[in-house]
């Protein structure tokens, strides 16, 4: 009996070690704001990133109509994305609820969070979210 449980235990052990996914070094994939109200699907746009909100909740929506917005989902949010250092890349946000389009960066601090930075005029009057990986 245990000449056979050491070879089925590595078997197992080799399978869940190539089943589980890998870690994550790259924003692409879905991503989802700090009030869970929008969803963002960050896929390459050619030699940059972009990214289009997939998901949003009903108040999200409503808060996006009210700026001229009249369909969220869709909606291109992250744009133009180029690398500028490790895990960070620089480009455009655009805040739905704003209308507005603001300079950006993004910073990867771990394989399922990301900082996404906007400034209002060259580096002054600066916000932050963390992002998480759906």
């Amino acid at each position: 009996m245990r000449v056979l449980a050491l070879p089925l235990l590595l078997i197992g052990a080799a399978t869940a070690a190539w089943a589980a996914p890998p870690v994550a070094d790259t924003p692409i994939g879905t991503w989802e704001n700090p009030k869970h109200t929008i969803a963002v699907r960050v896929e390459q746009c050619g030699n940059e990133l972009c990214g289009k909100i997939v998901n949003a909740t009903p108040e999200a929506m409503a808060d996006a109509r009210e700026a001229g917005v009249t369909n969220l989902i869709g909606t291109q949010l992250l744009r133009d994305y180029r690398p500028s250092g490790r895990q960070r890349w620089s480009g455009t946000v655009y805040v739905p609820d704003m209308g507005r389009s603001f300079s950006s960066h993004i910073v990867q601090s771990a394989p399922n969070t990301l900082r996404i930075s906007g400034c209002l005029i060259a580096g002054f009057l600066c916000k932050s979210q963390d992002w998480t990986r759906v």
